[in-house]
C-alpha cells in the first residue's frame, strides 16, 4: 500500500550573510493513512521548516536543496506550481500556530470559507456555504451561521483557531500538517480541539503531522514521534517506545525538563548550554557540546540512525552512546 507521505533525505537550505544554513538536514520518515506523527524539538530545530517544505511554502532565500517529498507516490518537489496549488488546501492542508496567518482580517468568515470551497470544487455559493457551516459544526462551534457572518476580530482567539482548523478540514484532506496550532490557547480549548482532531483522524483516515514542543500533547495524540535537533531527526519510533524508553540524551533531556518529571519543590532539570547556530555546527554530533555522555568519538562524525533495542524494531536513534535514562 502506497504511503500517504514519504520523506526521503529532505534537505532545506537558506542562503544568508552568515553562509548557507541547512535548516532541514537529511530528514526521512513515512506516514500511513490514519497515522499521526508528532514532530518535536526546541525552537529552531527545523520542525516548522520541515512542514513548510512539504507544503512547498519555502520562499527565497530558502530552497529545497535535495531529497524527495512523496505524496501518494508523487514527488511534490518536482510538480509544476499549478499542480502543487491544486493539491495545497485540497488534498494537503496546513494549520498554522497563528490563525491570522490563515484568516484575512478584513473579510467575513463566510466569504473566506466559501471561496476556499469553490477554489477546488465546482459547487454553487449556497452549497459552499452549507459545507462551511457543516465543517464549523464539526469543530464543535455552536451557532455556525452566526460565526460565518462574523469578522475575525469579532471572534476570540480560540474561536479563530477553530475556524482556521475548519478551513483546513473543508475538503477532508488526505494529509494535515498542524504547526503548534494549540500553543496559544488555554488548556480547556486545547483539549477540545485535540479531541476533535483525534476524532477526525479516526473516522476519516486523514494522516497528520503534529508539530509541537509539548511532549504531553504528543504523548496523547501521536502514534509515532520524531525528535529533531539542529535540523536532523535524532530519535524516531512508536510514541510509547520513544517517550517511555528514550535512548538519545537530548530526548531524555526534553522529558526530564517537564515539571511532571521533577519532584515537587525541586529545581527543574534542564539541558545545559544553547542550541548551536546552524552556520557554525560542530563537527560530528551537533548535540555533543551539551551532552554529558559525549566522548571524543562523538565529535568526529555524525552517527547514522540505528536501532539499539531488539525489543523495539522501529525505534531508531542517532547516537554513538544510546542508553536508558540515568
Amino acid at each position: 500500500m502506497t504511503a500517504v507521505l514519504e520523506l526521503r533525505d529532505l534537505r532545506t537550505q537558506f542562503h544568508t550573510r552568515d553562509g548557507v544554513l541547512t535548516v532541514v538536514d537529511g530528514v526521512s520518515f513515512t506516514l500511513q493513512r490514519g497515522q499521526v506523527l508528532g514532530l518535536v524539538g526546541e525552537s529552531g530545530s527545523g520542525k516548522s521548516v520541515t512542514g513548510f517544505s512539504i507544503m512547498g511554502l519555502v520562499d527565497a532565500p530558502g530552497e529545497i536543496a535535495g531529497g524527495e517529498v512523496l505524496f501518494q507516490g508523487r514527488d511534490l518537489t518536482k510538480l509544476p506550481p499549478k499542480e502543487l496549488r491544486a493539491l495545497r488546501g485540497n488534498r494537503i492542508a496546513m494549520i498554522f500556530q497563528d490563525p491570522m496567518a490563515t484568516l484575512n482580517p478584513v473579510l467575513r468568515v463566510d466569504l473566506q470559507m466559501v471561496e476556499a470551497v469553490r477554489a477546488h470544487q465546482k459547487v454553487s455559493s449556497a452549497q459552499a456555504r452549507q459545507q462551511a457551516a457543516d465543517t464549523l459544526a464539526l469543530m464543535g462551534i455552536s451557532s455556525p451561521e452566526e460565526r460565518l457572518r462574523a469578522y475575525p476580530h469579532q471572534l476570540s482567539g480560540g474561536m479563530r483557531q477553530r475556524v482556521a482548523i475548519a478551513i483546513a478540514l473543508l475538503h477532508k484532506p488526505d494529509l494535515i500538517i498542524a504547526d503548534e496550532p494549540t500553543t496559544a490557547l488555554d488548556v480547556t480549548i486545547q483539549a477540545q480541539i485535540l479531541s476533535e482532531m483525534q476524532k477526525l483522524v479516526r473516522e476519516s483516515g486523514t494522516a497528520m503531522i503534529w508539530i509541537s514542543h509539548d511532549l504531553s500533547v504528543v504523548a496523547g495524540l501521536a502514534d509515532t514521534v520524531a525528535v529533531m535537533y539542529a535540523g536532523r531527526i535524532v530519535e524516531h519510533g512508536r510514541v510509547d517506545d520513544v517517550l517511555d524508553h528514550p535512548q538519545h540524551p537530548y530526548t531524555q533531556g526534553l522529558i526530564g525538563s517537564l515539571p511532571s518529571a521533577n519532584q515537587r519543590g525541586a529545581r527543574l532539570r534542564q539541558i545545559p548550554g544553547m542550541a548551536p547556530h546552524l552556520a557554525r555546527l560542530p563537527q560530528g554530533c551537533a548535540f555533543a557540546p551539551r551532552c554529558g555522555r559525549a566522548t571524543a568519538q562523538c565529535s568526529q562524525a555524525m552517527p547514522a540512525l540505528l536501532n539499539p533495542r531488539a525489543d523495539a524494531p522501529l525505534h531508531a536513534v542517532r547516537c554513538i552512546h544510546p542508553g536508558a535514562m540515568p
